[in-house]
């Protein structure tokens, strides 16, 4: 270990002020940050801005909502039985600040496929992945493991909707208000089955200073 400079050996003004102020830059550098981890499950609320949260619980509560409407059961009424198909389509962002929509579509897919009452299938893009997979397995799979072309099921209804943000502020306190609209549309006739609506109100207030 090196022995310390004695600062009487430090001539220059600069030099000296160098030496002082080494040892409280390295004293900041090392206490600046401290992280813990914490369940992914808890509820956090930073900012009180739409977190991952609000992405879960909505999603939730949308699609009990749509199921206390009844259109699954009817839908089984009229096909012997066999559950709905659904596909979850575009949700958009209709508020002035980020929000990861495709998180919320997965909250929405998951809370479905929980449900054990409707069939889940690939969105757009998902499905293009899977047909490139299979049409490289017609060239390069053994035959009697092929995925069939031609066999995708098909989607009964299409879950889509938006969400909006209004804010209010003054002072130190501000007013988030959230509201997430979703519609359930019958692909074959057009027809909006269900219309549900989910709503968020979050009050956040500023410490003042001196107060």
């Amino acid at each position: 270990m090196n022995a310390p400079i004695p600062l009487r050996s430090l001539r220059s003004p600069a030099l000296l002020a160098a030496a002082l102020l080494l040892p409280i830059l390295w004293l900041a550098g090392c206490g600046g940050k401290q992280v813990s981890r914490v369940d992914p499950a808890s509820v956090t609320d930073l900012s009180g801005r739409w977190n991952d949260t609000d992405s879960r619980l909505v999603a939730r509560e949308l699609i009990e909502q749509s199921f206390e409407a009844g259109w699954a059961e009817r839908h089984a009424e009229r096909n012997g039985g066999e559950q709905p198909t659904v596909i979850v389509g575009a949700f958009r962002n209709r508020t002035m600040e980020h929000v990861p929509v495709n998180t919320f579509l997965n909250d929405l897919e998951r809370a479905f496929i929980n449900s054990g009452k409707v069939r889940v299938v690939a969105d757009r893009e998902e499905r293009e992945g899977v047909r490139e997979e299979r049409r490289d397995q017609q060239e390069h799979a053994r035959a009697d493991t092929r995925a069939d072309l031609g066999r995708e099921l098909g989607a009964d209804y299409l879950l889509q909707g938006e969400l909006q943000a209004i804010e209010d502020e003054e002072g130190g306190e501000k007013i988030i208000y959230y509201q997430v609209d979703a519609t359930l549309i019958d692909l074959e006739s057009s027809v909006k089955v269900w219309a549900g609506q989910h709503r968020i109100k979050k009050y956040i207030e500023r410490s003042r200073l001196g107060a």
